[in-house]
């Protein structure tokens, strides 16, 4: 294999090289949060009358998320789950609501292009169990593995989805959830995509049933989720290191060989442009696997920890360099859903 470069529900209702500003989290955080709450005007516009908060009871816990129909409704249509990223909540459960994906991506948009239902569930403390034991949601204890397949689950039920049709997108935390649904439910999900966000080294021993497609994009001025991997900014108890990722690479490789993908690997790269939000972009990509499925990574020189293609107001800019010369939801629907394989094609 070619390395690639470091490059039981019920309904409620390269270029110049960018140097981003140095990163204190909690500054970030604070800067993110605000900026979500208050800027909406300047990020995607969406309808919530064409949608549903739902709820299911996941070990006791109620768990929440918006749902979104089709456009043009038919059965068999595939379901796109959006995982947003770490919230602060200090610990409170969160009951819905959460537009923080829906201002932030264009997966409404995508989702009427494409033909697909769109779910954007919440995390129960804000936070993921992602699997890397550093989150309040690793802490609490929560299956998010059964709260997720419980909404790919009510989609089927309710709009005639199709359960092993299901395409997983997230950030950072979200991305690290991806991962790990996509190795626990690889059943269920056909394809995911992972922006600032890599494999958990916790997870490395866990092995898909199925093969999953893969896209993965790490940006190099990320210095929250470095491109070549590292420990999370939550410490232990004593000052140890916790909650190791690997780098872009590495997880591409790992799953690339999850999947049984050809040793004969493409790389193309994508310049930039004139714009200072135009950035240059490393494309390595696997031969197929089993059912036909991909992996690619994407190097993106100069991105911060941020969405690509994201509206993203100056004071957020300023800290997590974004580009806009291209759109990730737009590129992992191109990338995902025209040619999704059925959980029997997937195999192992």
């Amino acid at each position: 294999m070619t390395r690639p470069a470091s490059t039981a529900p019920r309904r409620r209702r390269p270029s110049a090289v960018r140097t981003p500003i140095p990163l204190d989290p909690l500054r970030f955080r604070s800067c993110l949060d605000t900026v979500q709450e208050h800027c909406a005007g300047n990020l995607y516009k969406f309808e919530r009358e064409n949608s549903t908060i739902e709820n299911v009871l996941i070990d006791g816990h109620e768990r929440t998320f918006t749902l979104r129909p089709p456009a043009t409704p038919r059965p068999g249509l595939p379901l796109i789950l959006v995982l947003h990223g770490n919230r602060a909540t200090d610990g409170r459960a969160v009951r819905g609501g959460d537009d923080t994906m829906r201002r932030w991506t264009s997966f409404d948009t995508q989702a009427d292009r494409f033909g697909a239902v769109v779910a954007y569930p919440d995390a129960f403390t804000g936070s993921w169990a992602d699997g890397r034991g550093v989150t309040t949601g690793d802490e609490s204890g929560v299956d998010d593995v059964a709260f997720l397949r419980a909404v790919i689950d009510l989609s089927a039920e309710q709009h005639g989805t199709r359960p092993d049709h299901t395409v997983v997108a997230g950030i950072s935390n979200g991305a690290f959830m991806a991962h790990r649904l996509a190795l626990e439910a690889s059943d269920r999900v056909a394809a995911f995509g992972a922006v600032a966000g890599a494999l958990p080294a916790a997870l490395s021993d866990l092995r898909p049933t199925h093969s999953v497609s893969a896209l993965l994009i790490n940006g190099t001025a990320d210095a929250m989720v470095p491109i070549d991997g590292g420990y999370s900014r939550r410490r232990g108890p004593d000052g140890e290191l916790r909650g190791r990722t690997h780098g872009l690479a590495e997880s591409a490789r790992r799953w690339a060989d999850w999947n049984g993908c050809g040793t004969v690997a493409t790389v193309a790269d994508l310049p930039a442009g004139a714009g200072p939000d135009e950035f240059a972009v490393s494309r390595w990509e696997a031969g197929a696997g089993a059912g036909g499925t991909r992996v690619a990574a994407w190097t993106v020189h100069g991105m911060g920890h941020t969405w690509p293609g994201a509206s993203v107001p100056a004071a957020l800019a300023a800290l997590q360099p974004t580009p806009r010369n291209f759109d990730a939801a737009a590129e992992l629907c191109r990338f995902a859903l025209p040619q999704l394989a059925s959980a029997d094609d997937r195999r192992h």
